[in-house]
């Protein structure tokens, strides 16, 4: 039952996004040339909504889907952590056109190619996932 709740939900949030039209790669090139405030206003209330959510659920001491209590512990802020995965984001996000959320609403709305670039990110985070340990801290 748990698992067709997340898929609605996905699915919606999927639909909310497309006719935000937020997947869309004249959207995204406005915003990076700071000709509409559109994108920004999605980025800024999605923020605010993941600040708020975050924040309930280290109030609340909330629980995962097994049952266990949900710790939020604070990261590293170092320069090469931000500075590395800004750059590898920024990069992937100017030659697909799209972040990772709205490929896959790209894909279900019918433009394939982003299954190449699925491919593409599953791969750098298989990658991440051998190299991170070598990176500083």
């Amino acid at each position: 039952m748990r698992s067709i709740i997340y898929i609605l939900l996905g699915t919606i949030f999927g639909i909310t996004m497309y006719k935000a039209e937020t997947a869309s790669w004249f959207r995204i090139y406005e915003m990076f040339n700071f000709q509409s405030f559109h994108m920004y206003g999605f980025i800024g209330s999605a923020l605010v909504v993941g600040l708020i959510g975050t924040q309930l659920l280290k109030k609340n001491k909330a629980n995962d889907i097994d049952g266990k209590q949900i710790v939020i512990s604070p990261k590293t802020k170092t320069i090469p952590r931000y500075l590395i995965g800004g750059t590898f984001f920024g990069l992937g996000w100017a030659l697909v056109g799209a972040c990772p959320g709205p490929i896959f609403v790209l894909v279900g709305a019918g433009v394939y190619p982003m299954i190449i670039v699925i491919l593409g990110a599953l791969l750098g985070t298989f990658f991440y996932g051998i190299v991170k340990n070598k990176i500083p801290h």
